[in-house]
């Protein structure tokens, strides 16, 4: 058990540790409450025919918000966790006070990943990556193809709901998943790339399909960002 006593002793050392996930907003040390979704950075309409307009409009109008409010909610509850930034508390769940834990992890995961999700997608995107990505995919983990193909066996094995990342740890790329709306952040592992498998990202359009899911969605995959994500991690 976490007592509040030892969360507030050691909220300093986890507030710096947060200012290195940038990316993510964990940069800066303090951050306003409540917190409020990032902005859709393009319309629900603009991934069609991969993802269909009106998942796109629940998935970020129901889904996304309810985890954004609930987690406003858990902070509102336990008032030493004001100013912590979404992802810090993700990263550190396990020391926050026992009461916030379950809400923070689940919540705090749901709106950290999600506004992740959201930037590694777009309109007029798809194909291969390019730069450093590229490179360390060829270097690393056997070329596009294979890591193509990799990737989308993590994502279609995951068991229930979860998710398929691309995560660096230091210099050194790694294909995960994680079940529920847990982060690779709780891992110490850097998300370059996402795809979410929860039923409700895909299943309006393509029921259980989750394949045919899976193989649409590298149309969207905006690999500019993901271009950006790895810069950020790695420098």
């Amino acid at each position: 058990m976490v007592s509040r006593r030892s969360f507030l002793q050691a909220s300093a050392g986890t507030m710096a540790a947060g200012a290195m996930f940038s990316p993510l907003g964990m940069r800066s040390a303090r951050a306003a409450t409540p917190f409020k979704p990032i902005e859709l950075p393009y319309a629900f309409d603009a991934l069609e025919p991969f993802i269909d307009a009106r998942t796109m409009e629940i998935h970020y109008g129901k889904h996304y918000a309810g985890y954004i409010e609930k987690l406003n909610a858990a902070v509102a509850a336990n008032p030493e966790l004001e100013g912590m930034r979404p992802a810090a508390l993700v990263a550190k769940w396990k020391s926050l006070p026992e009461a916030a834990q379950t809400a923070v992890r689940n919540n705090g995961g749901g709106m950290v990943n999600h506004s992740f999700f959201w930037k590694v997608m777009g309109p007029n995107a798809g194909g291969k990556p390019k730069g450093k990505v590229a490179e360390m995919i060829g270097a690393q983990l056997g070329g596009f193809d294979k890591f193509k193909a990799d990737f989308a066996a993590a994502a279609g094995s995951r068991f229930g709901s979860g998710w398929a990342w691309l995560v660096a740890k230091g210099d050194q790329l790694q294909i995960v998943s994680t079940p529920n709306q847990d982060s690779p952040l709780t891992m110490g592992l850097r998300p370059l790339l996402g795809i979410d498998v929860w039923e409700h990202a895909y299943y309006l359009k393509y029921q259980n399909r989750r394949a045919d899911y899976i193989d649409a969605w590298w149309n969207v995959v905006n690999w500019d960002q993901v271009e950006e994500n790895a810069k950020s991690a790695m420098g």
